[in-house]
């Protein structure tokens, strides 16, 4: 079964300079420093585009964790995409859309993942990983919105 649930963060910082922080690796690094996080293949620092690939090595629930991310949709400042190609999930979609209107932005991070291991997977994604994932996404935008440089 999949779980799909949104973010919606909202901001004085503009639209451009959210969109690319988004996809700023240096960023996300900075983002997760508590899993220890960090690109180890493909693009590993500076910004993420079209059809680029990275690779994330981290830490979470006691286990070292790796997973390849390719941007499949891309149209700045507006929208991105990327999917898993390789990793921990079944399937993993994670949607960015920024949107401004009268001085503030607001970000919507729209996450689909199906978990593996069946009847197992599933309870474990609604139990432990929907609440686990979201999480991040919220401790990474309030990274983003904060940082002073994010990357």
């Amino acid at each position: 079964m999949t779980v799909a649930f949104t973010c919606t963060t909202t901001t004085a910082m503009g639209q451009a300079e959210l969109f690319e922080r988004s996809r700023s690796i240096d960023a996300h690094t900075g983002s997760m420093r508590f899993s220890r996080e960090r690109a180890v293949g493909g693009v590993t620092s500076g910004l993420i585009g079209l059809g680029e690939q990275v690779t994330w090595r981290a830490w979470h629930f006691g286990l070292p964790i790796r997973m390849t991310s390719i941007i499949t949709e891309f149209d700045a400042p507006h929208r991105f995409v990327d999917e898993q190609l390789r990793g921990p999930f079944r399937a993993f979609r994670h949607v960015h859309e920024f949107r401004a209107d009268n001085g503030t932005t607001t970000m919507t991070d729209r996450i689909e993942f199906t978990a593996p291991f069946g009847v197992v997977g599933t309870a474990v994604e609604r139990i432990l990983l929907r609440p686990y994932v979201r999480h991040l996404i919220v401790v990474r935008n309030r990274f983003l919105t904060t940082a002073p440089t994010a990357g």
